[in-house]
């Protein structure tokens, strides 16, 4: 048993050491591998001189163009040959007919039903608004009617007033009057 626990006491400083020395390994390993692959793409085809960069840049005024004029060709090619196997019989090309106008009258559809949404929301809101308009009107009436009403009531109370005040000054000046005389 003491043998273990040597070995184990053994075993731990030493693979201490061993992990101290393959991390210093791996970081040396890691700065040769950059060191590396900086120089490749140093030594890639990255032009030095001036000539070369003048010639690359040349080279590239020339090939851009030609690259998307081939590019456009042969778009232009699978279209054509696309629209030539679709339209190259009568069926082929009754099929293709009928195609678009089934995409036609499904676009007609959907802008048809667009229009009957749009129509049946805004005459639901007309609807909702004069219903509104009517209820404010009558609403209206009936607060002016109950208004007029109260004041005429005060105006028949005032004026019975008035005029029982009136009968009285009237009487009073005949008694006066009568009794001058």
């Amino acid at each position: 048993m003491a043998t273990t626990s040597n070995q184990g006491a053994a075993a731990g400083p030493a693979t201490t050491k061993r992990t101290a020395r393959g991390s210093a390994t791996t970081r040396r390993a890691a700065r040769t591998t950059r060191t590396a692959r900086s120089s490749t793409t140093d030594t890639s085809t990255q032009p030095k001189t001036r000539a070369e960069q003048v010639q690359v840049l040349a080279e590239r005024a020339v090939l851009v163009p030609v690259g998307a004029g081939l590019l456009a060709r042969d778009n232009l090619v699978l279209t054509v040959r696309g629209m030539a196997t679709r339209y190259s019989t009568r069926s082929g090309f009754e099929r293709e007919l009928k195609r678009y106008e089934r995409r036609g009258a499904s676009a007609r559809n959907r802008v048809e039903r667009r229009v009957r949404r749009t129509r049946a929301r805004l005459e639901r809101e007309l609807r909702q608004n004069r219903r509104g308009i009517e209820r404010a009107v009558k609403q209206n009436r009936r607060q002016l009617e109950r208004q007029v009403r109260a004041v005429r009531k005060d105006l028949e109370k005032q004026s019975g007033i008035v005029g029982s005040r009136v009968e009285k000054l009237v009487t009073d000046a005949q008694g006066l009057i009568g009794s001058a005389s």
